[in-house]
C-alpha cells in the first residue's frame, strides 16, 4: 500500500501519479488534500508520513511546488526517509543505498513524464543492504539519540 499527499500546488501531479499506479495495480490510500483550495503541506505531509511509519502503509509519494517542503516535513516523523527527486538515476539510488520510503517530487519542477519515470525507478530499487546498511543505522541512530554510537 502507498501512501499519496500533496497540498494544492502538487494535486494535478498527484492525480497523474493515482493514475499511473491504478494502470500499474498499485493500491493507494490519498491523504490529500482533494482539491486546489490553497491549504499548508505539512499537515498532509504528517498524515502520509505517520501512515508509513506506522507501517499501514509500505512507502509514500507526496507533491508540492517543489518537493522539498512537504519532504522536510516528512522527515520528522520518525523512520522517516524522505527524498526529494527530480531525476531517476537519484530516484533509484535512494532506494537501493539510503532505503528511502517516502519519495517527495516539485510539481513546479518536474513535468508529468519527468515525474512518471522517476516513479518507476523508485518503485523498483530494491534496497542493497551491506554497506549501505551501516550508514542506514547511523541515520536510524542520529534520529533516535543525536548521536552516532562509537563517535
Amino acid at each position: 500500500m502507498i501512501a499519496l499527499a500533496s497540498d494544492h500546488v502538487g494535486i494535478e501531479l498527484k492525480r497523474s501519479i493515482m493514475e499511473y499506479l491504478d494502470e500499474k495495480g498499485y493500491a493507494y490510500v490519498d491523504y490529500g488534500t482533494y482539491d486546489t483550495v490553497r491549504c499548508n503541506y505539512p499537515e498532509y505531509a504528517l498524515k502520509a508520513a505517520n501512515a508509513v511509519a506506522n507501517q499501514e502503509c509500505d512507502r509514500g509519494i507526496l507533491c508540492c511546488g517543489t518537493g522539498v517542503g512537504i519532504s522536510i516535513a516528512a522527515n520528522k516523523v520518525k523512520g522517516i526517509r524522505c527524498v526529494v527527486c527530480s531525476d531517476p538515476y537519484s530516484a533509484l539510488l535512494s532506494r537501493q543505498h539510503n532505503d528511502s520510503n517516502m519519495l517527495a517530487m516539485g510539481s513546479r519542477v518536474v513535468g508529468k513524464d519527468l515525474a512518471l519515470m522517476i516513479l518507476e525507478c523508485w518503485l523498483n530499487g530494491e534496497y542493497e543492504g551491506g554497506r549501505h546498511a551501516v550508514r542506514v543505522r547511523e541515520i536510524s541512530q542520529i534520529e533516535t539519540t543525536g548521536e552516532i554510537e562509537g563517535i
